[in-house]
């Protein structure tokens, strides 16, 4: 394919197909990607900061080349296809206004390079320049009163918050209509109540635009709220690609395990032993049928979310049994208001607790807590992967 190609397919999935991306000789940013974004699909590309998911996002706009593999939007090969003809809007974290012009120039630059609404310079005939002048106003207006930055088109970057600049750098994208957004980290330079803000409202504009989203970050509650599937990226690896709600319960591996969830999840080492699983100073039993029972003597990880430890001695929704709860004291405790966080030591093994602010349990006491057998994870201690 030539690179004057112009994709013209009416579909906006984008599929990676076994994608590499190596810089200098040896570091790998993204290896051996294999993904589909399907078409109208708000998808979060999530991970640790060197995970690779910035460098697959901007692979997408052609922003970086591929070492190895296709990548594709619609039915297109896109490898050699120029960005400008990729029909996609980029949102950066850093908004990357133009100082110099107001909102409302911000907002129409785009359309006016462009071939398909723009260029009115060149037309010879008043009444088509008009028309198209008119078109690219109705447009600015028109995303400008979405965002509620109508009453700002009139001002420069430098006049605006950074709520508002991001608004305006949405708005440039939105504007222009495109196949696929790409959105990179755009809510980190928000404070924390404008973040929560802001990611609503974009939850707001997929559901009304229903344009394909490709959406990175490396904050795990963003990608759980926002994304109707999130891809977790380690090392340059994909490590699981599900909806939120599958990632959280049904991890793939311990990695993925750690990095979904707030506070993380707890991991303790152990042995299989006759039904239990002999962490040192607790043995817990183990979940009648799971797999792991078949592991007599085998060294297994268990991870604890830490919503599934219960204060045993008030109102605790799950049954006490020796094979369930443990003593243990509460060395420090965060009061969060909907919770609170305690930082247990249950004979030498660290264990965090998201406990009902009810319980009013303190800092220094101790206490008997019960597990949620049922919400146990376990995890190959060699493998990291887990076992169903």
């Amino acid at each position: 394919m030539r690179d004057s190609a112009r994709i013209s397919a009416k579909l906006a999935a984008v599929r990676f197909q076994g994608i590499t991306k190596v810089f200098g000789k040896d570091v790998k940013a993204v290896d051996n990607l294999t993904l589909e974004v399907k078409d109208g699909e708000f998808m979060v590309l999530v991970g640790p900061s060197g995970c690779g998911k910035t460098t697959a996002l901007r692979m997408i706009a052609g922003l970086e080349e591929s070492t190895e593999g296709d990548l594709f939007i619609g039915e297109t090969r896109v490898n050699d296809v120029p960005p400008k003809d990729r029909d996609i809007a980029m949102v950066f974290q850093n908004y990357a206004l133009y100082p110099h012009m107001t909102v409302y120039d911000n907002i129409a630059f785009g359309l006016k390079l462009r071939e398909l609404k723009g260029f009115f310079w060149q037309v010879t005939h008043f009444t088509e320049a008009k028309a198209k002048r008119k078109e690219i106003d109705d447009r600015v207006h028109e995303v400008a009163r979405m965002l509620a930055i109508d009453q700002l088109l009139h001002r420069r970057p430098k006049e605006l918050s950074g709520g508002q600049r991001q608004r305006v750098a949405l708005g440039r994208a939105i504007a222009r209509k495109p196949r696929v957004f790409l959105m990179d980290e755009p809510l980190s330079n928000l404070d924390a109540k404008l973040r929560i803000q802001t990611r609503a409202e974009l939850i707001r504009l997929h559901r009304d635009l229903g344009v394909t989203t490709i959406y990175v970050t490396h904050d795990q509650v963003e990608a759980m709220t926002m994304g109707q599937r999130i891809a977790v990226m380690h090392n340059g690896l994909l490590q699981q690609c599900d909806p939120p709600e599958t990632v959280y319960n049904q991890p793939a591996n311990r990695f993925v395990a750690g990095f979904i969830g707030s506070p993380p999840m707890n991991f303790v080492d152990g042995t299989v032993s006759n039904g239990h699983i002999d962490l040192g100073p607790l043995k817990i039993g183990l979940p009648a049928g799971h797999p792991v029972r078949e592991r007599q003597g085998g060294q297994v990880t268990l991870g604890i979310r830490p919503e599934a430890i219960y204060d045993a001695g008030a109102k605790c929704p799950v049954a006490v049994t020796p094979d369930n709860s443990f003593d243990a004291q509460v060395d420090v405790l965060e009061k969060l208001g909907p919770e609170d966080t305690a930082y247990l030591d249950a004979r030498g093994l660290s264990l965090t607790a998201s406990l009902d602010p009810a319980t009013r349990i303190h800092a220094g006491e101790s206490a008997k807590f019960a597990l949620d057998l049922d919400k146990l994870h376990f995890f190959d201690k060699q493998t990291e992967v887990a076992i169903r």
